[in-house]
């Protein structure tokens, strides 16, 4: 018998606020726009179903779920990496490559870097998020940095 959550929770706000945002991480995450679409749902069924009653931040909660479904999704042996997607928002080119560039860091620093410069979380509450040190967040954000100047330094000269 499947378990519902009694707490009474505003479903179409819930959804409303958070599922850009989410799949946004997803996407950055995964690579994959399909997996990013399940990697959401999966989070907003976690939420109905093992969501504490008096929890205080459901975005924050989301957002930690959800990056825990991305890396368990990332351990999958049938897990193939794809090609960025033509259906991204990238209308030019020099865009798309610097997407491409991005897409070439590992997920837990495209993580990072997501969660910190386009979510506007402080390395703490990645921290927390993502489960690791406050150091490690901040090392994957120094690391990937580097290396998208790297990539896109060599493209410039």
């Amino acid at each position: 018998m499947a378990h519902t959550s009694n707490r009474p929770v505003e479903w179409a706000k819930l959804i409303e606020e958070n599922e850009n945002r989410l799949y946004r991480a997803a996407l950055a995450i995964l690579g994959d726009p399909q997996e990013a679409e399940d990697a959401v749902q999966d989070a907003f069924v976690k939420y109905l179903e093992k969501a504490p009653a008096d929890l205080e931040n459901p975005a924050a909660w989301l957002m930690r779920v959800l990056v825990n479904g991305c890396k368990s999704r990332l351990r999958l042996s049938w897990r193939q990496v794809v090609e960025l997607p033509e259906t991204l928002p990238a209308p030019e080119p020099r865009e798309r490559e610097e997407l491409e560039e991005l897409w070439q860091l590992p997920p837990e620093e495209r993580c990072a870097i997501h969660l910190f410069y386009y979510e506007g979380w402080s390395t703490r509450e990645i921290a927390a998020i993502t489960g690791v040190a406050e150091g490690t967040v901040r090392s994957r954000l120094s690391r990937a940095r580097e290396r998208l100047r790297a990539l896109l330094g060599d493209r410039k000269e």
